[in-house]
């Protein structure tokens, strides 16, 4: 998410400075790749680039081809094939024994469909969107290679892919990945051609928020707006010196326990992590949140110390299903044997990352499948 922050950040300093630029997304893999599409890099037009689309070894290329390969401005697809010998002889070098496509186009900053400004405004809107994109294009059907369909979180969508079966189909499978938050590629076969399409989804940053204001959730506080979430603390001692101490923070909510619930909001994008070290307070802020939708909470303590507070919670009435228990993730944390505040801080988020991405956090020696899902084309036959 930082990398992406990185990238917003410079892009609307070049619209101020009125500078051409490109943006360069990894669109479709095969194999071993260093990024998986969705990875971006915005290349200014005097050769600055911010994010990375490779391990370092194909970013230069990328920024001749904005130089000598677009002369009409026209966005164009380049592959890089790293499974055959001839890779070393031309010097990438890559190692990653995969084939990966990168779509390369000149930005305008007004245009409806400019992919930064929708993924600025899903963020700012903290709200999921999808980005549809032609990549590739055979036969005579009346597309074209970048034009796209931007489908937002209240299913309104802006396109300007004009074919009525390739939209409609498109639109289809846009309205599935928004609910399934999982990108695919996709080749539409109609009877003029093959269209091949990127859907991608975009995903605010996490919404992390952190109870208790100690020493402790500082390192869990850096580490988190390290990654580019977005970060609340929330201190039931309602204590002014809280705000120092986390200037990093998005926001920060002196209160107390008793009014608690009036002034935090959980969805069902909200992860939470409970470093309080008090047990009423641990025990209020339980029972907002494990009947709530949040997606996560993290409760530091021991198994017995929370066996303790649920018995506690079902004694006050609050009402749970198993399913919203499994969320509850006490003592927090990955086993990485921990003892200090920046350590276990890791832990924690580690933890997070493996369950946003839904993975055991395991080491990466022990696992038989591939680190990455294998990127399978799936082709759909278009009647007209």
């Amino acid at each position: 998410m930082k990398e992406i922050d990185a990238i917003l950040t410079a892009f609307a300093a070049s619209q101020d400075n009125h500078e051409p630029v490109f943006l360069a997304t990894v669109v479709n893999v095969q194999g071993s790749t260093y990024r998986q599409p969705g990875a971006r890099m915005l290349i200014t037009s005097t050769g600055k680039m911010v994010g990375t689309i490779s391990g370092g070894c194909l970013e230069n290329d990328i920024f001749e081809h904005t130089r000598v390969s677009m002369p009409d401005g026209q966005p164009i697809v380049v592959t890089y094939d790293t499974t055959a010998e001839e890779d070393i002889i031309w010097g990438f070098g890559l190692g990653c024994n995969g084939v990966v496509k990168i779509l390369i186009e000149l930005l305008e900053p007004e245009h409806p469909l400019n992919p930064l400004a929708f993924i600025n405004q899903c963020f700012h809107n903290q709200q999921p969107g999808i980005i549809a994109t032609v990549v590739a294009v055979e036969g005579t059907v009346n597309v074209k290679v970048g034009e796209r369909l931007i489908l937002k979180s209240d299913h309104s969508i802006n396109t300007n892919i004009q074919e009525p079966a390739l939209k409609a189909a498109l639109l289809q499978e846009a309205q599935f990945a928004l609910q399934s938050q999982n990108y695919s590629c996709h080749q539409y076969q109609l009877a003029q051609g093959k269209v091949d399409i990127f859907i991608e989804v975009i995903k605010s940053p996490p919404n992390l928020i952190i109870f208790g204001a100690g020493r402790d959730s500082v390192p869990v506080a850096q580490f988190a707006k390290a990654l580019g979430w977005r970060v609340t603390i929330v201190d039931c001692r309602a204590n002014e010196v809280t705000k120092e101490r986390f200037i990093m923070a998005d926001e920060v909510i002196l209160t107390r326990r008793e009014i608690l619930h009036k002034h935090i909001f959980i969805d069902d994008y909200t992860i939470a992590v409970v470093i309080t070290h008090n047990y009423l307070d641990d025990l209020e802020i339980l029972k907002i949140l494990i009947p709530s939708t949040s997606i996560y909470i993290g409760c530091l303590g021991s198994k017995q110390r929370t066996e303790r507070l649920l018995q506690d919670l079902q004694t006050e009435g609050v009402k749970y299903n198993q399913q919203q228990l499994q969320k509850l993730h006490a003592p927090v944390g990955l086993d990485i044997g921990t003892d200090t505040p920046e350590s276990i801080a890791l832990s924690i988020i580690a933890e997070i990352q493996a369950v946003l991405n839904n993975r055991a956090g395991g080491f990466l020696k022990n696992r038989l499948e591939p680190i990455h899902e294998r990127n399978q084309v799936k082709k759909i036959p278009i009647r007209d």
